[in-house]
């Protein structure tokens, strides 16, 4: 039987009581981190409280942005979902996360996505798995060992150059589609130390090319690994210097640790035959407001049509109903139409087709897109086109 709950806004002196809840469901560290059970810019708090005022859940609305073909698009990421013992299945993730798409609706937002633990859940709510954070081991050894082109220079990083990684990660960044953008309050960092052990530059007449944030990890033996946590080039020779710099590393660090970003100038040269899977993160999505998620995205320029399709989404009323999509001189709109279409697309079909993650019809096959018998599903591939959404940062 579905427990009646109170969604809100935590208020800083029920932090606690949310970390311990977070504690108990994640088996975290027994003392808090500072942030933990403080007020932090960049994100709200909610949480699930039942009729006699009992704290039974607790989720985070992170103020992200993504990019989406060189715009940025307001997301609601959602983290630190958590559900007391006694009142799990019962409906409290879905009222929680009900309220977290009302209140990301209210600030603006307009996609949303999740590192789940589970994927039912917020299947039921209209999310869908739209792809794989990858973590791989690559024997250092086997890294072909590239010197830096002549008109290169190669030089340990410093906080000073921090700036000039982000812009950087920007430009490569901006194109593509899902990834974060990397700024605003949740992104601050100081500006006194380095956020990994060793930063790598690559410069070409004093401009940032490419950069590799790393960490050594322990010991020099056989199990010992050297950790990428952030890998950006905007060459080709650029990529090759940086893998030349990690194959260094062969004599006291014999494993490498990396996240492939699929397509990019690093994995273009780096083994990929010799990587083993390390880490395996699923990623979910789901439009928080489907008319800003096609609106504030980027859209290619060449690209031109349009098509009708109803929508339901039972968590977020507002986007249910019939839509026109029209794309034309890279930009795009969802107007209301007052009739029903043929094609009705369920809220996860959209997210999945909004990610390049699937086509439309084999979204038909997998029952989130429903329509008569005989008609085409094809042209809701529209809403596809511009290909896989990549999320690069776990959170």
């Amino acid at each position: 039987m579905p427990v009646p709950v109170t969604v809100r806004e935590l208020t800083p002196d029920e932090l606690t009581d949310a970390w311990q809840l977070g504690r108990l469901a994640f088996g975290s560290d027994p003392q808090p981190a500072p942030h933990a059970t403080a007020p932090v810019p960049g994100l709200t708090r909610y949480g699930a409280f039942d009729s006699a005022g009992r704290l039974v859940g607790k989720a985070v609305d992170l103020h992200h942005e993504q990019w989406w073909d060189g715009c940025r698009v307001s997301a609601a990421d959602v983290g630190g979902v958590a559900v007391a013992p006694e009142a799990r299945g019962r409906g409290v993730a879905r009222a929680l996360l009900g309220g977290l798409l009302r209140g990301a609706h209210e600030r603006g937002a307009a996609v949303s996505a999740l590192f789940p633990t589970v994927t039912a859940p917020y299947r039921a709510c209209g999310w869908d798995v739209a792809g794989v954070l990858r973590t791989v081991t690559l024997p250092t050894a086997a890294l072909p060992r590239h010197q830096p082109a002549p008109h290169l220079t190669m030089r340990a990083g410093e906080p000073a150059d921090l700036p000039a990684v982000t812009a950087l990660y920007e430009r490569v960044a901006r194109h593509r589609r899902g990834l974060l953008t990397r700024v605003g309050e949740l992104f601050t960092r100081p500006a006194d130390r380095l956020p990994c052990d060793g930063l790598t530059l690559v410069e070409h007449d004093g401009n940032l090319i490419g950069y590799a944030g790393w960490n050594r990890g322990r010991g020099y033996g056989p199990d010992a690994a050297l950790t990428v946590e952030d890998i950006v080039a905007g060459t080709a020779d650029a990529a090759r210097a940086l893998i030349g710099s990690l194959a260094s590393w062969h004599s006291v660090t014999p494993t490498l640790r990396i996240c492939p970003l699929p397509g990019d100038a690093v994995s273009a040269h780096l083994p990929l035959e010799a990587a083993r899977e390390h880490e395996r993160d699923l990623w979910m999505h789901r439009p928080v407001d489907v008319a800003r998620a096609v609106a504030d995205r980027g859209w290619a320029t060449h690209l031109r049509g349009s098509v009708e399709f109803s929508l339901d989404d039972d968590l977020a009323e507002w986007n249910a109903g019939t839509w026109r999509l029209e794309v034309a001189d890279g930009d795009a709109r969802l107007t209301r139409v007052p009739t029903d279409a043929d094609l009705r697309l369920t809220v996860r079909g959209f997210a999945l087709l909004y990610c390049g993650a699937t086509d439309a019809p084999a979204a038909a096959e997998a029952g989130l897109l429903h329509l008569p018998a005989g008609a085409d599903p094809r042209p809701l591939n529209l809403l596809a086109a511009g290909g896989a959404a990549h999320l690069h940062d776990y959170f």
